[in-house]
């Protein structure tokens, strides 16, 4: 395979029809819930709602879980909850998807980024330290790939300087730190269910807390503002009285897409352990290619792999990323990029961010490309991936010996 042409160059694909770098896995029980929801009586704001949100809560191990109509309304309706707003500064990393800092922006707040830790491309600590000022109210770590950040350093950050810590784990759904389930750790905890994560509603998020205060707020906050609890209406002209106290926003859930979560979720352990299964075996029949450097996993971490990330060491190869990527894509092989750093986009750069700001996470975007890995993938599939990366990296090698 590694002499053979590659199909960028007119040889034969690796495969023969494409592989996506993350996909949905839905079966028969997945569509039975949806249906049953429909022929129902409720499609939204009902029963389903509450039980896939004490499913989550169970599932973590935290006292309160509120379901939103994605991850980003969650971290958006989390910084509400945290009380960050206009002159607030929120330290989070640019190796994320816009998300992670958009939320803190949707509050008219100011994102700061620090830079990541080189080994496992999560926030560095020591950045974030050197952060912190007068202004700083909340630091949003995110569990970039599945592993978690490392949070009892970012806590002791957040302790000595009052701050809110919430946790962007949308891709570490089960996921583990230091033996503690993600999700029961912070003050708030954001997960996804994009069809591309561990579980999926189609759209949706779900924020974690143990904090009541911060649960009711979640809850209000998701419904535009609007209360009909007695206890905290200022007034009440009967039954049917409701009041809108604050400016929220209407980021329902469907019961339709919690239906489909629920039934999902009892499915979390295998999608989890076949997640894991391809990592390790990415891991086994890559780790000889001197050209590449693997996921580096600390010990007291429990990644739930929701990436699986090459660093391409550009220096022994003859091409450069992007003639990687369009050589693996032509072998049918959906590779992606994560991320670009966030204050990279055009956006960002229109609010006086430059490049510079975080060295370490704009090398390691120029050198990153991500392998296919998600449940629904076989041996087959896993073997193909390791295929083609051997072929497109040795016909790239600095080593390689071509006529």
């Amino acid at each position: 395979m590694s002499g053979s042409t590659l199909a960028i160059h007119g040889g034969t694909p690796v495969r023969s029809h494409y592989l996506p770098y993350g996909k949905q896995v839905i079966d028969e029980a997945d569509i039975e819930s949806v249906v049953q929801v429909l022929q129902s009586d409720f499609i939204t704001t009902g029963p389903a709602i509450e039980q896939f949100e004490a499913e989550i809560a169970r599932f973590t191990g935290a006292k309160y879980a509120v379901a939103f109509t994605s991850g980003t309304a969650a971290l958006h309706g989390a910084c509400y909850a945290a009380g960050i707003g206009a002159g607030h500064e929120v330290i989070t990393t640019p190796m994320t998807f816009a998300a992670s800092a958009n939320c803190i922006l949707y509050q008219g707040a100011t994102p700061v980024f620090a830079d990541i830790d080189p080994l496992t491309y999560n926030l560095d600590p020591k950045r974030v330290k050197e952060k912190i000022t007068e202004h700083t109210k909340a630091i949003i770590p995110v569990h970039f790939t599945g592993q978690p950040a490392e949070l009892d350093e970012i806590h002791t950050i957040a302790r000595d300087n009052n701050l809110v810590v919430i946790e962007d784990a949308a891709h570490a759904l089960g996921a583990q730190y230091k033996s503690k389930s993600i999700g029961s750790i912070s003050d708030m905890t954001m997960f996804s269910f994009h069809p591309v994560k561990h579980i999926t509603t189609g759209e949706g998020g779900m924020i974690t807390t143990n904090n009541p205060l911060y649960y009711e707020k979640l809850l209000q906050f998701r419904t535009h503002g609007i209360t009909r609890d007695q206890r905290r209406l200022t007034e009440n002209h009967g039954p049917w009285y409701y009041e809108m106290q604050f400016l929220g926003f209407n980021y329902r859930l469907t019961d339709i897409q919690a239906s489909l979560g629920s039934s999902q979720l009892k499915k979390i352990g295998s999608f989890i352990e076949k997640r894991k299964q391809l990592a390790e075996f990415y891991t086994k029949e890559l780790s000889s290619i001197e050209e590449i450097v693997l996921p580096h996993q600390l010990s007291y971490m429990d990644s739930s792999w929701h990436l699986y990330i090459l660093k391409l060491q550009l220096s022994k190869l003859t091409a450069g990323r992007k003639e990687i990527f369009q050589a693996l894509h032509k072998e049918n092989i959906g590779v992606n990029v994560h991320y670009i750093p966030v204050y990279l986009h055009p956006y960002y750069e229109s609010l006086g961010f430059q490049k510079g700001i975080c060295p370490v996470a704009e090398s390691c975007y120029e050198q990153f490309i991500t392998l296919p890995l998600y449940a629904g993938m076989d041996d087959h599939d896993a073997a193909d991936v390791v295929d083609a990366v051997k072929k497109v990296i040795s016909h790239y090698s600095i080593h390689s010996r071509r006529e």
